[in-house]
């Protein structure tokens, strides 16, 4: 079974073309629909050759669409409360946290740097949607120093 490490973005499987004399990878659009990257944005792109027979369980493992389907299910549940940090923003303003194998939480309203505590309010296979219930948001922080 493959290891996936907390720093990975998305896992899915695709392939290379030649384009000239460079080489274009399609990223599936569901991996820039869940937030984890960014049309236009530079990423590190590790390519693994697809030696494994076919349906066996390391190819069925590299299929995945996202770091948190490569698991039977996503880490957080509906109503699960948890403390987490916003470490950016999305293309809508809201905040982006991630918790464990690099799940994407979006919570509005909160924004890079808050420290909150959030329940979650609806779950898919690859992101999950919060309200914050409390917290200290960055502004409080630099405003009492």
């Amino acid at each position: 079974m493959v290891k996936i490490p907390d720093r990975l973005a998305c896992l899915f499987t695709g392939s290379v073309t030649e384009a000239g004399d460079s080489y274009t990878i399609e990223v599936p659009e569901d991996e820039l629909d869940a937030g984890v990257i960014t049309a236009g944005e530079t990423y590190r792109v590790v390519i693994l050759e697809d030696s494994a027979p076919a349906g066996s369980d390391d190819q069925q493992d590299l299929s995945t669409t996202s770091p948190a389907s490569a698991t039977s299910k996503p880490p957080v549940s509906e109503g699960t409360i948890c403390e987490v940090t916003i470490e950016s923003l999305g293309d809508q303003g809201d905040g982006i946290a991630k918790t464990d194998r690099g799940y994407v939480l979006i919570v509005p309203g909160a924004r890079p740097g808050d420290e909150v505590t959030v329940e979650i309010t609806n779950v898919r296979e690859n992101v999950a949607f919060a309200e914050v219930r409390s917290g200290r948001d960055q502004s409080e922080t630099s405003e009492s120093q």
